[in-house]
């Protein structure tokens, strides 16, 4: 099956990540100082590795985009595999530390990619996840020229959105499309995980909340 980023490796690094702040708002502090691996689960481009490794920790990156993974292979040295995020290839309790970072409307079943996340978590280990918020951004929102942002009844419209007539030409969404997980259904996949949320963020960066975080742990 081709993953839905290869082919764009090159023009999402050079949009996304070459001029982009290393540490995302917030994301090192909902990580905290650790160590051992991190799996970094759809790790892309290997954006987050930076981070990873200044939490003390040591990146091992996981993506179903072959593309993406040639990209992040200059980003670090250490292990890098081809895998799906809902059936990952690590056995039970392998990482003390796992984060995804904005997958939520990438994959088919984000429940299935927190089900797994929590799996090969040790107990008391650490999950981060950061992405879309459900409610400000997505495919029922449009970005106004002049900041304001205009949502349309279509929110409990949740699944695959591929062509919206809204979405730049040139933008991400045009190219993959989107998932859209309402806000009740991405907490009730939390809960279904069996993971233990301790702190939820929206993070700075836009007047209206861009982004949905969270750090739980496995009980």
């Amino acid at each position: 099956m081709r993953a839905r980023y290869d082919g764009l490796a090159e023009w999402y690094d050079e949009r996304f990540v070459e001029d982009a702040e290393t540490h995302q708002p917030g994301l090192l502090d909902l990580l905290g100082r650790g160590s051992g691996a991190c799996l970094d689960i759809g790790c892309g481009t290997g954006r987050n590795f930076a981070t990873i490794r200044a939490s003390g920790r040591t990146p091992v990156g996981l993506d179903f985009s072959i593309d993406q993974l040639g990209r992040a292979r200059s980003r670090t040295d250490g292990p890098l595999l081809h895998g799906d995020a809902a059936a990952l290839p690590f056995a039970d309790e392998s990482f003390g530390t796992a984060i995804s970072m904005w997958i939520s409307t990438d994959v088919d079943d984000f429940g299935a990619v927190l089900r797994e996340a929590a799996r090969v978590l040790r107990p008391g280990g650490v999950f981060v996840a950061y992405g879309v918020h459900p409610c400000f951004n997505g495919p029922h929102v449009v970005y106004e020229d002049d900041g304001r942002r205009t949502v349309y009844q279509t929110y409990r419209q949740s699944g695959w959105h591929t062509d919206l007539p809204w979405w730049a030409e040139d933008g991400i969404r045009s190219r993959i499309g989107m998932n859209h997980v309402t806000l009740a259904g991405y907490l009730n996949a939390i809960i279904s995980s069996g993971l233990v949320t301790e702190h939820f963020d929206e993070p700075a960066g836009h007047d209206i909340p861009h982004a949905l975080a969270f750090r739980a742990r496995k009980p």
